[in-house]
């Protein structure tokens, strides 16, 4: 936990929510784009998935018998270009349900640990380093649409990102990704302890009006790995 929580930003936002979320989401995207050049040149991330697949170290994804090593540098990429779509998608959602305050302060979590990594992750390079980013971006985004549902019966961001998370968190490997796990689960609660969230006027309405125009429709868009052929083997992990 102290390792992967090691140089977060808790602070409260000092500017608009719409704001700071063009400003960071750009930077993200910006260092996104750094993060691809250097693999096109490089080939680091390739490289570290190739002696993966060859030594079968992650024996629980379910990859294609062609070209394992570019589909599952493909999803990675996929994985982390949705990260500025998701931390956009939610503010705007949580504004529109009144619930900006309690978003913020994750939300911001997720940006800063992307831009401004805390040391556990100054050993990776590129993409290696931004999965790592990405994971804590999305997981946080999974754990409050879980808390959100819990007490509404509705999920916040129509983003399932489960599966997706279960595979970069093997990509990733122990224990790292279960300090981020525990990082999450402490940012979450703490941000959204107490009944107060659910009392406002405004989250009443907004979860009538999307009952009422949504009906029994799917709330959540199809994970990822619908895109590519990739699976987990649930039985044997």
């Amino acid at each position: 936990m102290e390792r992967a929580s090691e140089g977060f930003n808790h602070a409260t936002i000092e500017i608009g929510a719409e704001e700071k979320s063009r400003v960071t989401t750009d930077a993200i995207r910006n260092t996104i784009k750094l993060a691809k050049l250097h693999e096109q040149q490089s080939g680091y991330l390739a490289a570290l998935f190739e002696s993966d697949v060859a030594n079968k170290t992650h024996l629980a994804i379910q990859l294609p018998t062609d070209n394992a090593t570019s589909c599952l540098v493909d999803f990675v990429i996929s994985y982390i270009d949705y990260v500025p779509c998701c931390i956009d998608s939610v503010r705007s959602i949580a504004g529109d349900a009144g619930i900006n305050q309690y978003a913020e302060p994750f939300l911001n979590l997720a940006v800063d640990f992307f831009l401004k990594p805390p040391e556990a992750s100054l050993g990776h390079t590129g993409l290696s380093e931004l999965m790592d980013e990405a994971y804590l971006a999305h997981r946080l985004i999974e754990e409050m649409n879980d808390q959100f549902m819990v007490n509404t019966s509705m999920a916040l961001v129509p983003i399932d990102m489960s599966l997706s998370n279960l595979i970069v968190h093997s990509l990733i490997g122990e224990p790292f990704a279960n300090e981020l796990d525990e990082a999450v689960l402490y940012t979450v609660e703490k941000a959204m302890a107490g009944e107060t969230i659910y009392n406002n006027p405004k989250l009443h309405d907004y979860i009538a009006l999307r009952r009422l125009t949504e009906g029994d429709q799917p709330l959540c868009r199809p994970c990822l790995t619908d895109q590519f052929a990739i699976n987990m083997q649930f039985s044997s992990y």
